[in-house]
C-alpha cells in the first residue's frame, strides 16, 4: 500500500482525540494521590496495551524483536526513557495550567522539537528546503508554533481574570501560569525525544514490514513493535518516579482502599469528592468502599488504554504520509492540541475570562487546524509529485 496522505491526516486526527480524551477518566477517581493512578495508568498505557495489539496485528512478534538489531533495541529504549521524564512533567503541566492550556504549550514546543531535530540530524532537511512540499511543511510547522504563543497569551490572560473558586469549579484549583509555563517549556522539549525513538526503532519497523508482507498482512501495522520497545523506556522512567513517590509519600496502602487525594478532580472537598465518605461510619474515614476501589483501577486503566491508542493510529498515519513521514509529529501534536482545547472549553476551563481571551483562545485553535491542514497538503503535493515521477518512468 502506498502513501496516502488524507488517510494519514485522519488517523492522525483520531490519535490527537485520543491523546486529549486520556485525562478525563483521571477526574473520575476518588481519595487517590497521583503516583498511584499515574502508576497504573502508565502499566496498561506501556507495557499491557502495546504488548497485546501488537500481538494481535503482528506475526512471529517476538522473532522480529530478537532479530531487531541490538543498537536499534538500545536507542529506541534511551530515547522512551528520556520521553518518559517529559510524559512526568507533562502530567505537571496539566495540573498547573488546566487541559487545554498545558496541552497547547508543551505539546506545542514538542511539535517543534520532535518535527525538526529529526531531518536534522540525519540532514534530509536539505532536501526539505529546497522542494516546495517541504517548504509548505515546514510553514505549517511555523503556524503551529505561532498558535502557541497566542495560547500562551490567552493564559496570560486568563491567570488575572478568573477567581480561585472558579478556577476550583474548573478542576484548576492549583492554576499556576508561572509554575506552569516553566514545567511545559521542560516537558515540551523532553517529549520531543519520542519521535527520536521512533527514528532509532525503524530497523525494526523494516524487519515487521518485511513479516506482514510475507503473511499477506497489511504493512499498515509496521510500527505497533517500534512502540513496544520506546515504550518500556518510558514505562522504567515513570516507574522509578512514581516508586519515589509512594516511598516518600507512604502511599502504597491506596493500592488496597486507603484514601488519598486526586488532584484532578473537578472539586477537592465537596460534592462527590466524597463519595463514600460518612463521617458517622468510622469505616469510611481510612478507607475506600470496594466499588470505589475497584472503579478507581477503572478509570486508571482505561486512562492508560485511551492513552495508548494515540501511537497506534499515530503509527498508522506516518505510514501513510510518504517521505515526509517526519511531518507526523507536527500533525499528531497539533491534533492533540486540538481536542484537547475543545476538551478544555466543554469543561469551562475559559469561563470567567474576559470576551478578549476567548478570542485568543479560538484564534489559538483556528491557527492550529490550519497549520494540519498546510501540512497534510504538502505532504499531498509530495506523493502527488512522487507518483507523477513513477508513472514517468514507465
Amino acid at each position: 500500500m502506498g502513501p496516502n496522505p488524507l488517510i494519514g491526516v485522519i488517523y492522525h486526527w483520531i490519535g490527537g482525540f485520543a491523546s486529549a480524551t486520556n485525562f478525563i477518566p483521571f477526574r473520575g477517581i476518588k481519595r487517590w494521590s497521583w503516583e498511584i493512578y499515574w502508576l497504573i495508568q502508565g502499566f496498561a498505557a506501556w507495557i499491557v496495551a502495546p504488548i497485546v495489539l501488537a500481538s494481535i496485528f503482528v506475526p512471529h512478534l517476538y522473532s522480529i524483536l530478537h532479530e531487531a538489531p541490538s543498537s536499534s533495541i538500545f536507542y529506541a529504549l534511551l530515547w522512551g526513557a528520556l520521553w518518559g521524564v517529559g510524559g512526568l512533567t507533562f502530567g505537571l503541566a496539566i495540573r498547573y495550567l488546566g487541559i487545554a492550556l498545558g496541552y497547547a504549550i508543551a505539546l506545542g514546543l514538542c511539535t517543534a522539537f520532535g518535527t525538526l531535530i529529526p531531518p536534522i540530524y540525519d540532514g534530509s532537511i536539505k532536501g526539505i528546503l529546497h522542494e516546495t512540499s517541504g517548504q509548505i511543511i515546514l510553514l505549517g510547522v511555523l503556524v503551529c508554533l505561532i498558535a502557541v504563543a497566542v495560547n500562551g497569551a490567552a493564559g496570560l490572560s486568563k491567570e488575572k481574570e478568573i477567581t480561585p473558586e472558579e478556577k476550583a469549579e474548573a478542576g484548576e484549583s492549583d492554576f499556576s501560569f508561572g509554575k506552569g509555563i516553566a514545567v511545559a517549556i521542560f516537558a515540551g522539549i523532553m517529549s520531543s525525544f519520542f519521535a527520536f525513538g521512533l527514528k532509532a526503532g525503524a530497523p525494526i519497523g523494516a524487519i515487521a514490514k518485511r513479516e506482514l508482507l510475507a503473511n499477506n498482512r497489511l504493512d499498515l501495522w509496521q510500527n505497533l513493535p517500534i512502540l513496544i520497545v520506546v515504550l518500556w523506556g518510558g514505562f522504567l522512567t515513570n516507574f522509578i518516579w512514581s516508586a519515589i513517590l509512594i516511598i516518600k509519600n507512604r502511599s502504597a496502602k491506596q493500592f488496597l482502599g486507603q484514601p488519598g487525594t486526586n488532584p484532578m478532580r473537578a472539586t477537592h472537598a465537596v460534592g462527590d469528592t466524597l463519595v463514600d465518605f460518612d463521617p458517622l461510619d468510622a469505616s469510611t474515614h481510612d478507607r475506600l468502599a470496594t466499588r470505589t476501589l475497584i472503579a478507581n483501577y477503572l478509570f486508571a486503566a482505561l486512562a492508560g488504554v485511551i492513552w495508548y491508542f494515540q501511537f497506534f493510529f499515530y503509527s498508522m498515519g506516518q505510514t501513510k504520509m510518504g517521505k515526509y513521514d517526519f511531518s507526523s509529529w507536527t500533525l499528531h501534536m497539533a491534533s492533540i492540541i486540538i481536542f484537547a482545547t475543545l476538551w478544555g472549553l466543554f469543561l469551562k476551563e475559559w469561563r470567567g475570562t474576559s470576551r478578549r481571551t476567548k478570542l485568543l483562545v479560538s484564534a489559538g485553535l483556528f491557527l492550529l487546524i490550519g497549520s494540519t491542514v498546510v501540512v497534510g497538503y504538502g505532504n499531498y503535493l509530495k506523493a502527488a509529485q512522487d507518483g507523477i515521477k513513477i508513472v514517468s518512468t514507465n
